[in-house]
């Protein structure tokens, strides 16, 4: 199984940095959201 995770970890190694950035954009596009009412 651990080798598996290694494999599988070296082969998406491009697209970590990418799905990071989603992750950020994501994130900061739910807080933006949750406090919008609080600027409106």
């Amino acid at each position: 199984m651990l080798h598996q995770i290694k494999s599988s970890f070296r082969r998406s190694q491009d697209t970590l940095l990418q799905d990071g950035l989603g992750l950020v954009a994501l994130t900061v596009i739910l807080v933006v959201a949750l406090h919008l009412p609080e600027l409106i």
